[in-house]
């Protein structure tokens, strides 16, 4: 089939690649000429693993091409994707511009039927603004109505994770396809033609309204992020009643009915998705004149979890950190990304600059792009910027540090050489903001160590604890 990706970006990129991966002829657009370059020129402007072996066989078999041509990938497909940003404005709700822009190029240029897809996180009603755009580009070419130049608006919300997406897609655990307009049986059978490949062992479709399609993703994020900000808020507690927050969730994690997926205590989540549609549903709820209190409460959890490993920080080390130097692993919001949107290091190397101090920061992917984003966050500070060191190697980063500051979860920070650690720091002490080590064992090594919502243990000199 003829597919158009209106967007390069996370989730544009990842669903062209995908779909070209098992046959069809794709045409990926965007406005930006620097992301179309990169990717004519073999590279991949975004980290995902597996994405860019996928991009060079598919781009090697000719199924998949890269383009500011806005005309020439509308008349391309007759599946028309849309999944360009949807940012947050300044009262939390999704900026649509770019949705809307994308839908207008397609009523302008439409050649015939399309498939319109809203593959961006949308809010509920997105759909029927899509909608009422293209109308308006057709009437205005005089080509309004059913017939060659009819249309269907679909709603096929995107649940990739990032750091997995390559394989989320490949085997996805659900595929949600909102159709509800007169075109919706010519949709729905292009739809299920286009996703056939991934419902081969057993049918993985949903199918239902749009704005319930529209719904479900942010549910979904919502959710999740529920949890996480749920045992961070639990985690808080257990530090002053003196519980292992790594016990409970086991001990809660082994009820089915609540599993342990995102159960992980931390330092708060970041990202592209769960803080902007957090933020965007709660808005939604106040346009309609209702409150989700649970969400509001969640964001504002997450928000001060960003400064509970802070916290611990200067509650050991003093509030003056002038003359400190502190290692930090991991500056991602997660691994196996670089993506630094809402990243907790951003807040919590911030505040160590703030107060003085010297940060030795080290990240095996978002080397780059935390360059680029802590320049712009300390554009105003030239002196803290001055500060601020990134350095190639983990050891690099321990270098003179006072102490070490872990912040994301990468698999080489899981097992470190505890000896050379101890030997390059000029004190034993560890900051852990995703609690990788066992405070015991810690202890028994000689190293001070401070996690999430778990015990600080100290031995005596037979080794008993304190």
């Amino acid at each position: 089939m003829k597919v158009t990706i209106v967007g390069t970006g996370y989730v544009g990129l990842v669903t062209g690649a995908c779909f070209a991966e098992i046959g069809n002829d794709v045409f990926c657009v965007d406005v930006d000429p620097r992301k179309i370059e990169i990717l004519n020129n073999g590279g991949v402007p975004i980290h995902e693993p597996g994405l860019q072996e996928m991009l060079a066989r598919t781009r090697a078999a000719g199924r998949i091409q890269f383009s500011t041509d806005v005309k020439a990938s509308v008349e391309h497909g007759e599946i028309q994707f849309i999944a360009v940003g949807t940012p947050p404005d300044e009262d939390g709700s999704a900026d649509l511009q770019y949705v809307l822009g994308a839908a207008r190029n397609i009523g302008r240029y439409s050649n015939g039927f399309k498939v319109i897809v809203d593959k961006s996180t949308m809010p509920v009603g997105t759909a029927l603004q899509v909608k009422s755009v293209v109308e308006e580009e057709l009437k205005a070419r005089g080509l309004e109505g059913a017939g060659k130049h009819g249309f269907s608006v679909v709603s096929n919300p995107e649940f990739l994770k990032e750091g997995a997406a390559v394989d989320d897609f490949m085997r996805p655990d659900r595929i949600v396809i909102g159709i509800d307009d007169e075109a919706g049986n010519f949709a729905r059978e292009k739809m299920k033609r286009l996703y056939a490949p991934f419902n081969r062992n057993h049918e993985r479709t949903l199918y239902m309204d749009v704005r319930s399609a529209e719904f479900t993703k942010y549910a979904a994020n919502a959710m999740l992020a529920t949890r996480i900000s749920f045992m961070n808020d639990l985690s808080n507690l257990a530090d002053t009643v003196g519980a292992d927050i790594e016990s409970v969730r086991r001990g809660i994690g082994s009820d089915p009915r609540i599993g342990y997926h995102f159960l992980y205590a931390g330092c708060g989540y970041g990202g592209s998705c769960f803080p902007k549609d957090v933020q965007a549903l709660a808005q939604t709820a106040r346009e309609n004149g209702y409150t989700l209190r649970i969400l509001e409460a969640v964001e504002a959890v997450n928000s001060d979890q960003k400064d509970v490993l802070v916290n611990k920080i200067v509650k050991r080390m003093g509030e003056d950190l002038r003359g400190r130097t502190f290692a930090v692993w991991g500056l991602a919001f997660k691994p196996n990304t670089d993506d630094m949107r809402e990243a907790s290091s951003r807040r919590i190397v911030e505040a160590l600059l703030q107060r003085g101090a010297t940060v030795r920061a080290y990240d095996p992917v978002a080397h780059d792009e935390a360059e680029r984003v802590f320049a712009l966050d300390l554009a105003e500070r030239p002196e803290d910027m001055k500060r601020m060191h990134f350095v190639k190697t983990q050891q690099d980063a321990l270098t003179g540090a006072d102490a070490l500051v872990i912040v994301t979860e990468w698999k080489e920070f899981k097992s470190p050489d505890f000896g050379h650690l101890k030997s390059a720091l000029k004190t034993p002490v560890i900051f852990d903001g995703r609690n990788l080590y066992e405070p015991e064992a810690m202890a028994e090594l000689g190293i001070d160590y401070y996690a999430i919502g778990r015990p600080h243990v100290e031995l005596d000199r037979n080794g008993s604890r304190i």
